[in-house]
């Protein structure tokens, strides 16, 4: 499996945001929006509460020189500057298929941020890879939705665990062809 690179890591724009690499001032945004039960109970890998330290090691992580996830900061300052909105990532699962994940901050739900998000990386498709898949909890139908607007076909449901939950919660899972 090749391994990307944060330098080599595109920027990939719409008309209302830039997805771009993470970078250590988006630290303090990222930890209030992570340290939100609304936004952890929603991911299977953020806890609630949020123990120190949590946030910087994942964007210390995320800003490693070489790994086999891309973590894209949705920014919606196209002018400089940064408006954190949410964050989207494709983990490599082999070198064809990797699995997509996002989260968007409360203030921008309901608003298409989320589908804008994933389409505009699925079309982008920057690790080449010939899948996406992705995994939803049941009681987030607006994910699901997102999915199915962005052309991911369901494929049936499974269980993930929750760290924010501490439970294992019945989910949906889709994949898409690129």
């Amino acid at each position: 499996m090749e391994m990307t690179k944060v330098a080599t890591q595109p920027v990939i724009e719409t008309e209302r945001f830039d997805l771009r690499p993470l970078r250590k001032s988006d630290l303090g945004l990222i930890e209030m929006y992570a340290a939100d039960k609304r936004v952890a109970t929603m991911t299977t890998s953020i806890p609630h509460p949020l123990p120190p330290g949590t946030t910087e090691a994942f964007v210390t992580r995320a800003m490693s020189a070489t790994r086999e996830e891309d973590v894209w900061a949705i920014d919606g300052t196209k002018e400089g500057g940064s408006e954190l909105m949410g964050l989207i990532s494709m983990q490599q699962i082999d070198r064809n298929q990797a699995e997509l994940g996002y989260w968007v901050a409360p203030a921008f739900w309901n608003t298409g941020l989320a589908s804008e998000a994933v389409q505009a990386l699925v079309d982008a498709n920057p690790m080449g890879n010939q899948a996406l898949f992705a995994v939803v909890f049941q009681d987030n139908a607006a994910s699901a939705k997102v999915l199915t607007h962005c052309g991911f076909q369901y494929l049936g449901e499974a269980e993930s665990f929750s760290v924010a939950r501490n439970a294992t919660v019945p989910t949906w899972t889709y994949s898409r062809k690129l």
